[in-house]
């Protein structure tokens, strides 16, 4: 992170001190060197789930960032690919990163939660996406990916089973999280990224109020815990046809 790539420690705390849209911005030239940035195994897994669920035509990676997800999307979409996301710098990189030789790819600055498309994806997909957004907001937000899927289409992100209470990485995520609150409530305007807001099982029944039918699915690349469930799983809700 603190690499000659990566951003330097007062970079960030620049970033933390902004809005979220200004934050990201500041962070795009140098995000692909960050561990904000998901890891390429976790691409590559969700790549190969989807492979078998598809082939899809058109694909929308919600909240792109620098198009990490989109390069999934080129993957599994035969059609065309879109990336959206509020962020004009990080939009920038991502038509920057575009690879060359894949379905047509075009990038939308729009707040995910109006986006403006109607029924034209056969899949949408979000990476690291939902810390940016409170829990009172995932209705809408929900929402609008049902609105911009074609019947059948299929909506899918990637989870981590959540660290063990008392682990290592559970107090990283807490002190986070906290210092995130903590500034929240000192400094303005607020920076919305939390770790620790979104829970399975209201994910879960959010994902069905808003019409979705939900599955998973393990992705045994990332192994199981010591009770035998998967380590990582592939959600995906499927609007159904009409």
């Amino acid at each position: 992170m603190f690499s000659p790539e990566g951003p330097r420690l007062w970079e960030l705390a620049v970033q933390a001190l902004s809005s979220v849209e200004r934050g990201y911005d500041l962070l795009a030239p140098k995000f692909d060197h960050t561990p904000f940035r998901t890891p390429g195994s976790v691409l590559d897994a969700t790549a190969g789930a989807l492979r078998r669920l598809g082939p899809f035509d058109t694909g929308l990676d919600l909240c792109c960032g620098t198009g990490a997800g989109m390069d999934v999307l080129a993957r599994v979409c035969r059609r065309s690919v879109t990336g959206v996301d509020f962020s004009a710098g990080m939009l920038a990189v991502a038509r920057e990163r575009t690879r060359p030789g894949g379905p047509p790819a075009g990038h939308v600055r729009a707040d995910a939660r109006a986006l403006p498309f109607g029924p034209a994806f056969d899949l949408v997909v979000s990476f690291g996406a939902f810390g940016h957004f409170l829990p009172r907001e995932l209705p809408e937000l929900f929402a609008q990916v049902h609105r911009v899927l074609r019947p059948g289409g299929r909506f899918a992100f990637p989870v981590g089973a959540p660290p063990w209470p008392g682990s290592l990485v559970y107090w990283k995520l807490l002190g986070f999280d906290t210092v995130m609150r903590v500034r929240n409530a000192v400094w303005r305007p607020p920076f919305v990224m939390y770790y620790r807001t979104l829970r399975f099982g209201g994910l879960r029944h959010e994902l069905d109020r808003a019409g979705f039918r939900v599955e998973l699915h393990p992705l045994p690349e990332f192994g199981q815990r010591p009770d035998g469930s998967p380590r990582a799983r592939l959600v995906v809700a499927r609007r159904p046809e009409e």
